[in-house]
């Protein structure tokens, strides 16, 4: 049957997923199950996760590349009935086995070059299983046309290279039902997948802009899914891809692979700059690897330019025929110094640049006039549209002009290749020329340097005159634009904009002296022959067998609605507190400690109103009147506040200012539990402060009697997260003699005094208790952020110590579901409020007296 497809956001972001169109239904592909379980559930569209705590009955290794486009040429047959295939050498899906472990078995899913009628389509699938490991996804005509040709090469192409539909006739203005095509498509294409795939065992590499929101549909259906994804274009920077209208939905849609791979670092910052800005996560860097935080799951960030294949190169480069070739091209540019551009017919490879350089080089340096040809092999278009008809248009009219200027009898200074070129052909024009220009404007990678460098070294068994002459030498011009560039340090880099200076570049390779062309050939080769396409696929294999080697020992479910759904990640222990279990240990214990946090946990983050409700109030007025119990309200807020709002409370316990003030009842005085109460160091920090926030725009200073805080939650996210830990550095630098700690928080940079923390008050309310006899033997302890994490550590070290029995009921929760020391949850102060209104209601009325344990102690 035709996948089901979203036919408009408003059903993608309610989860309803109406039938966008159908096919006559088909045999589904044989599927190789190596878990229990039944095989409908697979094609069940809910979003289920279809996992098993049961061992594999076989382990196989397995990986499914998942692109476009297969790996396989297609051609009909001469007498028109049926098909034949063969593997498509030149295809990197089909390179990049060389570099994955000799066992593993490689099944590709992808989309064929051609048109298969859909009464041939059962048979050429089952053919290209058979033979090639391959399962082709059929796109219907329409929903293929608004995919590929619409959103992928209307809008993502356009965009991921800084391109931006300023006008409707300039790019084209954002379309929404080619969005909801681009979706169709990657649900077709996530269902090929779902047929084959053994999720306990499989591992999944998706690549390419086309795909980039598969991983969330193949997420739905396998939560523990070992899932990779390589972008194999430019990842533009925030003030460009913000501009697009389902920005958000393609974002969480990639956070839902386990691995995301870039050929630069640029690349990848400007991803984590997106996340950041538009979805509020921050990256973390840990012994040479980079990792995203998103609801328990670390996704790692992968920097690793492709390579060429080698052996590809060095074999074409064995054959006779281009030997023939390269004696003819010899010939026909005897005595000329040859440069060498080879690029697609594309509006962003920058052709036209090349050439108004090569003019200006001819015009301002004479003597290369006569003997400098520029040979421009342009492959043919993969897209369409005006712009690409200008852009021909205006590469034709230079090529004219210059050879019309320049040209002389037996010379054309432009030689204009406008038609496919084979591998063997291109090797032997790489071999005579003298250096290869690249001047796009950007670039995700682009391997003719590459290519070139490999061709200009040769192979040893050559006997070739051209190969075997003198020392190996090449020279590179290349754009500072394209991928490639970082890692070719020798090249002479332009920025191609730059008409006059990609002239003299030109010029400057060409008259290089022999010595320094082959130094820097050398120290290409090096690189270039040890980072091949093997060496890339084998970096970003082992990277993802690192990233998801703790799949199946955590806990994992998925929450939200379409783009919106994610996997959460937790401990195997970790799991929502039971408010029918909590009360029944309530009842029967004798000596009870309750620590909660005020924001986040019994008032919401969000509310505007910070004082506490009349029922909040009540329950815990009601709970500090229990003698069997110890409450205290642990808060980073300021004394004067948290004691006027909870003034009702006689018996209540207050830790404020992370417990630097702390007292157990109204009745009591104020205790100072720092180390030291001197506060000279906030004559040095408040100043480093003010010139950070009158630098910073929405942020501001937070004066408490024990800590100063600097807030930046309005400011701009990149700039203030940057100015935060510039100011932490600043801080740590001017204060290392100070008796303070200086830490940062959620969109905090916090100055206190040492020796003060939430975990320091639970260890002393505890070890009070203990003191007095009156161990406890029921703990609950609930905290929304992270220095509440420090209650929930100190709770073990508590039990191990003695101060708390072996057998206390310790019930340490978090507020949210996320990653945490706490082993409960509750989702929000909601529940927080409403199960605290379950053990008020649970205390023994004839256990409240006039005087709380506070008068005990």
């Amino acid at each position: 049957m035709m996948s089901r497809s979203y036919t408009n956001l408003l059903d993608l972001a309610s989860g309803n997923f109406p039938v966008m169109s159908q096919t006559r239904e088909k045999k589904r592909l044989p599927r190789v199950m190596t878990v229990p379980g039944v095989i409908s559930e697979l094609d069940d569209d809910q979003a289920n996760s279809v996992t098993s705590d049961v061992p594999s009955s076989v382990i196989q290794d397995r990986i499914i590349i998942v692109a476009n486009q297969l790996p396989v040429k297609a051609k009909r047959r001469p007498d028109n009935k049926g098909w034949s295939f063969s593997w498509d050498d030149d295809s990197l899906l089909l390179q990049l086995k060389d570099g994955l472990p000799e066992e593993m078995v490689v099944l590709y899913v992808g989309s064929l070059k051609v048109d298969v009628d859909p009464n041939e389509q059962e048979d050429v699938s089952q053919l290209l299983l058979d033979r090639f490991n391959c399962v082709p996804a059929f796109l219907p005509p329409d929903i293929l046309t608004k995919f590929y040709h619409g959103f992928c090469k209307q809008h993502l192409w356009p965009l991921f290279h800084y391109m931006l539909p300023f006008s409707a006739n300039h790019g084209g203005r954002f379309d929404r039902s080619l969005w909801e095509a681009y979706v169709a498509a990657n649900k077709i294409f996530s269902q090929r997948v779902i047929e084959v795939i053994n999720p306990e065992d499989d591992y999944v590499w998706i690549h390419d802009y086309h795909l980039m929101v598969l991983p969330t549909f193949l997420r739905r259906m396998f939560n523990r899914l070992r899932m990779g994804f390589f972008l194999h274009s430019p990842f533009p920077s925030s003030e460009i891809y913000r501009t697009l209208p389902v920005r958000e939905e393609i974002l969480k849609a990639l956070l839902n692979s386990d691995l995301i791979g870039f050929h630069t670092f640029d690349y990848a910052r400007h991803f984590l700059s997106c996340c950041s800005r538009m979805l509020g996560l921050e990256y973390q860097s840990k012994r040479g690897y980079i990792g995203l935080e998103y609801y328990g799951r670390t996704i790692g960030i992968k920097i690793m330019p492709v390579g060429i294949h080698m052996e590809q190169i060095e074999s074409v480069l064995r054959l006779a025929d281009k030997e023939w070739r390269v004696g003819e091209l010899e010939q026909q540019f005897e005595g000329k110094t040859v440069l060498l551009g080879v690029d697609d017919m594309d509006v962003f490879k920058g052709v036209n640049l090349k050439l108004l350089a090569m003019e200006q080089m001819l015009k301002h340096h004479p003597k290369w006039q006569g003997r400098a040809v520029l040979v421009q092999i342009t492959n043919p278009a993969r897209g369409r549209g005006k712009d690409l008809e200008e852009i021909q248009a205006e590469i034709q009219a230079s090529c004219k002009r210059i050879n019309e200027t320049f040209g002389q009898p037996g010379y054309e200074p432009i030689v204009f290749i406008d038609r496919p070129v084979s591998l063997s052909e291109r090797v032997a024009y790489y071999t005579i020329a003298e250096c290869v220009v690249v001047t796009a404007v950007r670039d995700g990678m682009n391997l003719t340097p590459y290519e070139y460098i490999v061709c200009r070294q040769g192979v040893s068994e050559s006997e070739s005159s051209s190969e075997s002459s003198g020392p190996k030498k090449s020279m590179l011009v290349v754009s500072e634009f394209i991928g490639c560039s970082p890692s070719l340090s020798g090249a002479i880099r332009i920025n191609p904009w730059n008409i006059e200076a990609t002239a003299e570049a030109m010029h400057e390779a060409i008259s290089m002296a022999d010595a320094e062309k082959q130094l820097r050939h050398e120290k290409h080769y090096r690189y270039v022959s040890s980072h091949d396409v093997a060496f890339w696929s084998r970096s970003f294999f082992q990277d993802m067998e690192r990233t998801c080697k703790d799949h199946f020992r955590r806990r994992c479910w998925g929450i939200g609605l379409s783009f919106g759904f994610r996997v959460v990640a937790l401990d195997p222990n970790f799991r929502k507190l039971s408010i029918d279990h909590i009360v029944s240990v309530y009842l029967r214990s004798k000596n009870r400690a309750i620590l909660l946090d005020y924001d986040g946990t019994v008032m919401p983050q969000t509310s505007h109103n910070k004082i506490p409700s009349a029922e909040v109030i009540s329950i815990i007025n009601t709970l500090s009147g229990d003698n069997k119990n110890t409450v205290f309200i642990v808060s980073g807020r300021g004394r004067e506040s948290l004691g006027k709002w909870f003034s009702p409370c006689k018996k209540l316990g207050i830790a404020a200012e992370h417990g630097y003030f702390m007292r157990w009842s109204s009745n009591d005085e104020w205790e100072i539990c720092g180390q030291n109460s001197e506060f000279g160091w906030k004559e040095i920090a408040e100043p480093v402060m003010k010139l950070y926030t009158e630098a910073t725009d929405g942020s501001s200073i937070e004066s408490k009697e024990s800590a100063l805080v600097w807030h930046h939650r309005d400011a701009e996210p990149g700039f203030g997260s940057s100015q935060a830990k510039e100011m932490l550095d600043h801080l740590e630098s001017v204060l290392a003699n100070e008796p303070v700690a200086v830490k940062s928080g959620q969109f905090i940079v916090e100055v206190k005094p040492q020796g003060v923390s939430k975990g320091v008050v639970a260890e002393k309310i505890f070890t009070t208790m203990a003191e007095r006899g009156r161990q406890a033997d029921f703990v609950l302890c609930i905290g929304d952020d992270r220095s509440d994490e420090e209650m929930f550590e100190i709770i073990s070290s508590a039990i191990s110590s003695g101060v708390l029995p072996s057998n206390t009921s310790v019930f340490a929760c978090t507020v949210g579901q996320k990653p945490s020391k706490a082993k409960y949850y509750l989702d929000d102060p909601a529940e927080v409020v409403n199960m605290l209104g379950a053990l008020a209601e649970a205390s023994d009325p004839e256990s409240f007296t006039d005087t709380g344990l506070e008068g005990s102690l």
